[in-house]
C-alpha cells in the first residue's frame, strides 16, 4: 500500500495523476486540514505534524509514503529518513516532491532561469533552490512565497476576483524576473495552474507538477523492486482527513473530481 500525504487536500493534485499512472496499487491519502497550513509553522512543529502522520500510515500498512506536501518535504523529509526511519520502521521509505521538480525544472530550463512558487516556510528553507544548484551551477532561482495563497484555495474561492487580484501581486516581481520554467512549490497551486500559465503566457513553461511526480514514483519503483514487491494490488482507495470528513466532502471533490467517502482521524 502507498500513502501519500499532504498538510490539506492539495496533494489530491498529485494523487489523482500517481493513481492514473500507477492504478495497480492500494492508497490511503491522509490530510492534516486541521493543522493546515504547515507553511506558517516552525520547523520543529512541521517535523512533529509530519512525523505523526506518517507513522500513523504505516501503522495502516502503508510500505511507501510520499510526502506530497512541499513544506513537510522541505523541513522534515531529511530527517525523517537519515534518524526516525531507520530506527523506527526499517525496511519501509519516505519519498519527497522536491528532488523529482528540481529534476524536471533543471531539464527544462533553457535561459537557466527558474521561479518556484511556493508557503513562507518552503521559501524559507530554499530547498529548491539548492536541489536546482546541485544539478545546475549556472541556473538562477528566484523564490516567491504566496502566503495567501493555500487558506483562499482551501475556502473555496480561488476563482474570485479578489484572490486572482492577490495572485497577480504575487506573480508580478515574479514575471519581471523573466524566468522561462516555474514550479508550483506547493500542492494547492495545482488548481490555480491554469491561471498562472496564462499569467507567464508562452513565455515561461509551468511545471505540471502531479504527472512529474507520478513519472517519477513509477521510475522509482522500477528501480527498488524490493518495495515494489511489498504493495498490495487490491484495488483499495481510502482517504482521511484530520477535519470532519463531512466537510472536507464537497473540497476532496473539488481537486479530485469526483465524489468518495472521506473519514476523520485523529493524529497527535
Amino acid at each position: 500500500m502507498i500513502g501519500i500525504f499532504d498538510s490539506g487536500l492539495g496533494g489530491l493534485t498529485i494523487f489523482k495523476e500517481v493513481e492514473e499512472r500507477l492504478p495497480q496499487y492500494d492508497y490511503i491519502y491522509l490530510g492534516d486540514n486541521a493543522r493546515a497550513p504547515y507553511g506558517d509553522h516552525n520547523q520543529e512543529t512541521i517535523l512533529r505534524y509530519t512525523t505523526e502522520a506518517v507513522e500513523y500510515l504505516f501503522k495502516q500498512g502503508c510500505q511507501l509514503v510520499l510526502l506530497a506536501c512541499n513544506t513537510a518535504s522541505a523541513e522534515a523529509l531529511r530527517t525523517l529518513q537519515q534518524h526516525w526511519l531507520p530506527k523506527h520502521y526499517p525496511g519501509r521509505n519516505i519519498l519527497g516532491v522536491i528532488r523529482p521538480l528540481a529534476e524536471a525544472a533543471a531539464e527544462t530550463s533553457k535561459n537557466k532561469r527558474i521561479a518556484v512558487l511556493g508557503t513562507r516556510s518552503t521559501i524559507g528553507s530554499h530547498a529548491y533552490r539548492r536541489e536546482i544548484k546541485k544539478l545546475n551551477s549556472h541556473i538562477t532561482v528566484m523564490e516567491q512565497a504566496c502566503r495567501l495563497l493555500v487558506p483562499l484555495i482551501e475556502e473555496g474561492i480561488e476563482h474570485k476576483a479578489a484572490t486572482k487580484m492577490i495572485l497577480k501581486g504575487y506573480l508580478r516581481p515574479v514575471k519581471s524576473y523573466n524566468p522561462d520554467t516555474v514550479i508550483l512549490g506547493c500542492t494547492h497551486y495545482g488548481v490555480m495552474s491554469k491561471d498562472i500559465a496564462r499569467y507567464f503566457g508562452s513565455k515561461a513553461t509551468v511545471l505540471d507538477s502531479g504527472k512529474i511526480i507520478a513519472e517519477k514514483l513509477a521510475e522509482y519503483l522500477q528501480r527498488h523492486p524490493e518495495y515494489e514487491r511489498k504493495l498490495s494490488r487490491n484495488g483499495q482507495r481510502r482517504f482521511l482527513t484530520t477535519e470532519h470528513g463531512e466537510m472536507m466532502g464537497s473540497l476532496v471533490e473539488k481537486f479530485l473530481g469526483r465524489h468518495v467517502s472521506v473519514e476523520q482521524v485523529p493524529l497527535g
